[in-house]
């Protein structure tokens, strides 16, 4: 027979069993503020997922921006006491219009007073690092094949289309003169079947987007009127092109077409234009475009300032 030994309960265990020592924490009135500040910011989103049918998304977002950054300032008050912010939140403090800073876009920063052209589009396709290299430090240097391919597209041109050099002022005789080179090559295209470096400029998506076709002809057959878009395309190497490069070829193609059918379906948005690139609708155009605008058999009224 065996005794218990001493101070052991009977009925228990064998093995000693200790009551666990519930920790102590001492919380400051800074961090409970923060604690409190937490606790409401919860129950104040909380409470607006009830009526969220009549608030926006973006006064919600304020909102709970305000609450956490109330929240930040209260962690960052010292323990002592002190009611003194740091010095990163004098700034803030100071300047309300840094609180929500958004990276504006490459289109709102480099093409906000002047249109997209399909070059932009297909360059980013290619490569985007690189469109935004370009846009950033300027475009890269003009290679010797680069040279060779420009000369090719002069002489393409110069076979079809006699280059007259006009004199411009402003901005508004830059424009006339583009557009009034449309109307030459639209009515070339439909008199002689065929026209080169054709501008083409209209309103896509909410977006101002300008290209240049390099060849448009009509289809042999005359019971189709649809023109044919050409994109000629030069190379260093005497070998086909990748599937890259007819992908983005492709997509410039598709660029143009689209843009085609805009400004044929679709009447042209005068005010909008002359409102997107701030043109002067009574600008009296230089006296060189007016001469060669009447010589080429165009109407044109003189209008006074």
């Amino acid at each position: 027979m065996t005794e218990s030994p001493p101070n052991t309960p009977p009925n228990s265990n064998s093995q000693h069993e200790t009551i666990p020592t519930i920790p102590i924490e001492f919380v400051s009135e800074e961090e409970m503020a923060l604690i409190e500040a937490a606790y409401t910011a919860t129950r104040s989103s909380l409470s607006s997922s009830s009526s969220s049918s009549i608030c926006s998304p973006t006064s919600r977002f304020q909102t709970r921006s305000r609450s956490i950054h109330s929240i930040t300032l209260l962690s960052k008050r010292g323990l002592n006491g002190s009611s003194e912010l740091d010095i990163e939140d004098s700034d803030y403090l100071k300047n309300p219009q840094k609180r929500i800073r958004v990276a504006q876009s490459f289109l709102h920063r480099f093409r906000r007073k002047r249109a997209l052209s399909v070059t932009d589009i297909t360059a980013t396709e290619w490569c985007e690092k690189q469109m935004e290299f370009s846009l950033l430090f300027g475009k890269r240097k003009i290679s010797k094949a680069m040279k060779a391919g420009k000369a090719r597209h002069v002489k393409l041109e110069e076979e079809v289309v006699k280059k007259v050099k006009v004199h411009i002022e402003s901005v508004e005789d830059r424009w006339a003169l583009k557009f009034i080179n449309f109307i030459t090559c639209a009515n070339q295209l439909l008199f002689e079947g065929i026209t080169r470096e054709l501008p083409l400029v209209g309103f896509v998506e909410g977006i101002w987007l300008v290209g240049v076709i390099d060849e448009l002809r009509m289809p042999e057959n005359g019971s189709d009127r649809n023109p044919i878009l050409v994109d000629t395309k030069t190379r260093v190497r005497d070998t086909l092109p990748a599937e890259p490069q007819i992908r983005n070829g492709r997509l410039q193609l598709m660029c143009y077409k689209y843009l085609w059918d805009t400004l044929v379906a679709n009447s042209f948005a005068s005010g909008q234009f002359f409102d997107f690139f701030s043109l002067n609708r009574n600008y009296m155009l230089a006296k060189d475009i007016r001469e060669r605008t009447a010589s080429s058999g165009f109407p044109a009224k003189e209008v006074a300032s």
